[in-house]
């Protein structure tokens, strides 16, 4: 039933920022874990980052350095802050939530478009 909207994606210049945040709609019972992945044409879904719910972030290492996950347990959100970006950057980026129905699963997004060119 949760459904999650991402926002936040669109054109930016090799080096600037984007703010990606992730919201989700309906009714919550319990999450757990957020992630962030990303797909560029003709390539498999690639994992960008997590966070726990106690804060602790994992990162890949193609973005290490550059993006930063955060979460707030309150409005149950989670944003990636991307900095430094590279055209190797672009791709859709997708929000998961972990969440509890009858048990612990994830939910997906429906992806927002982030490109990186001059």
């Amino acid at each position: 039933q949760v459904r999650l909207v991402e926002s936040g994606g669109g054109l930016v210049q090799p080096g600037g920022s984007l703010r990606l945040s992730c919201a989700p709609s309906g009714s919550i019972n319990s999450i757990r874990g957020m992630s962030w992945y990303r797909q560029a044409p003709g390539k498999q879904r690639e994992f960008v980052g997590s966070i726990g719910s106690a804060g602790s972030a994992n990162y890949a290492d193609s973005v290490k350095g550059r993006f930063t996950i955060s979460r707030d347990n309150v409005k149950n959100t989670v944003d990636l802050q991307m900095d430094s970006l590279k055209p190797e950057d672009t791709a859709v980026y997708y929000c998961g939530i972990e969440v509890y129905e009858t048990r612990w699963s994830w939910r997906w997004g429906q992806g927002t478009q982030v490109t990186v060119s001059s």
